[in-house]
């Protein structure tokens, strides 16, 4: 998009994270003037740890970047359409997973970070908005995140009248790779498959017999945890980022068929001998020496972590760069509190953005503020902007924080639950496929994927489509 001569009145974003930092981008790319304020280094958070824009705290994985097959991939791919800060400088610092989009976190912040600062139509103001922001800012982004401040959560909840929903977020532990003993780890990604900037071999391995497997899982449940205080108490957790040590309580198995299953791979060192489990490490810079245990958020203390994990086979002897922690996340009944524009019905010169509106994931907080954004600088220029189709990825994840649990929301404020993007949030096919292109019939798993990549196909064709005949108009406007 080209952008338009400044207007007078500025858009003001609360939260340089994800979503904030992709709002501000979108914004500022509008031609509309954006002060982006975050507190820290002023005031920090119990996760952060720099003062960058859109630092990443739990993984360095984008997920899937397959836009054919996979529903966080075909939403890569509508955010590169419509020219995404996030994806760009993702793209720009990605290191070897798989099939997978993972970053070196510290070289994409700082791409980030160095793109808003130079970018003409951003301020960034490094101050603590405490409480809802002065009542002449007429056109506000709030993207504070799930480690929203005291004050400003407080304000929030008394305008709105509505208790927090919150879950526990949890961040696994990053090891340093040469403390890791390859004569019995070894290098291979599930079924061999390459992914973005990877090999085939982009993922550390540690094989576990039964027995290895069965202690390991008992020390799990018997290590010492962190302490809940009182008012998180009966907080549930979001099931797309358990704790280990909770999958673990959940059933003995249950690991084996989640981060430590034992499939599409082969131990080189022993390879007629089957892993009864296999704990895998992911690449978490771009220099390739340190490494996170994957699905290994955890809640433990430092000490048992230390204990449990150095009984992994491999990492008998690891360094650990960091140790997993974890952080209280919270985020609105969206359906009810929210507008299609994600304004907040109660203040509609306030919209919301990011986790805090019940997305979850990195790409899916970032693609929320895109949409912020793109809406914000819409009314900054006096103009309306039509969401995206709901049979975008961008669509469907929009759909269903503002408006996909709206006839379930007499039950209680928790029939509201945060969700990655997946293809469950679609709309159906009109005509599902049923035949290859030999003419020959789908049978069993085929049909599932021709139906996932036609759906995927529609998206961004629909996409294309809104942003010629949508976007493009509001900002002409």
């Amino acid at each position: 998009m080209t952008p338009h001569h400044s207007s007078s009145q500025p858009v003001h974003i609360v939260g340089a994270g994800l979503a904030g930092s992709e709002a501000a981008w979108q914004v500022a790319n509008s031609g509309v003037r954006v002060v982006l304020h975050e507190m820290r280094p002023q005031r920090m958070t119990e996760a952060h740890r720099t003062d960058g824009c859109a630092e990443l705290v739990c993984s360095n994985s984008f997920r899937s970047d397959d836009a054919a097959n996979n529903a966080v991939g075909l939403l890569h791919a509508e955010m590169r359409r419509l020219g995404s800060l996030i994806m760009r400088s993702a793209d720009a610092n990605q290191v070897p997973a798989g099939g997978a989009l993972a970053v070196d976190r510290d070289g994409f912040s700082a791409a980030v970070t160095k793109a808003l600062h130079e970018h003409p139509n951003i301020e960034l103001s490094r101050e603590e908005v405490a409480g809802l922001p002065p009542a002449d800012w007429s056109n506000v982004i709030v993207a504070t995140g799930p480690l929203t401040s005291a004050p400003l959560a407080d304000a929030i909840r008394q305008l709105t009248d509505e208790s927090a929903l919150a879950f526990f977020d949890a961040i696994a532990p990053i090891v340093h790779r040469d403390s890791i003993d390859m004569s019995v780890a070894w290098f291979q990604s599930r079924y061999d498959k390459v992914g973005p900037g990877g090999t085939g071999a982009d993922y550390i391995n540690c094989p576990m017999t039964k027995e290895q497997y069965d202690a390991f899982v008992t020390a799990l449940r018997e290590g010492e945890k962190v302490d809940f205080k009182e008012w998180e108490t009966n907080t549930p957790y979001f099931d797309g980022c358990l704790p280990v040590e909770v999958m673990a309580e959940r059933g003995h198995e249950t690991l084996r068929h989640g981060p430590m299953k034992p499939v599409g791979l082969t131990n080189p060192h022993n390879p007629t001998v089957k892993p009864y489990a296999i704990v895998q490490l992911r690449q978490d810079n771009k220099l390739g020496t340190l490494y996170n245990i994957v699905g290994f958020q955890t809640k433990l203390k430092h000490g048992a972590q230390q204990r449990v994990f150095h009984t992994i086979p491999g990492l008998g002897q690891a360094e650990f760069a960091r140790l997993g922690g974890l952080h209280r996340n919270t985020f609105l009944n969206s359906p009810k509190l929210l507008d299609a524009q994600l304004r907040l019905r109660a203040q509609p010169r306030l919209r919301f953005a990011g986790q805090m509106t019940g997305c979850e994931g990195y790409v899916e907080s970032a693609s929320v503020g895109l949409i912020a954004g793109l809406c914000a600088a819409a009314d900054a220029r006096g103009a309306s902007l039509t969401p995206p189709p709901a049979t975008t990825a961008l669509g469907a994840l929009l759909g269903h924080i503002t408006g996909g649990h709206i006839e379930t929301i007499e039950q209680g404020p928790r029939s509201f639950q945060p969700m990655n993007i997946n293809f469950g949030l679609f709309p159906p096919l009109a005509s599902p496929p049923t035949k290859k292109p030999d003419g020959s019939r789908l049978r069993g798993n085929e049909k599932t994927v021709a139906k996932k990549q036609a759906i995927s196909a529609r998206a961004l064709a629909d996409l294309d489509h809104w942003i010629a005949e949508h976007l493009r108009v509001a900002a002409a406007a």
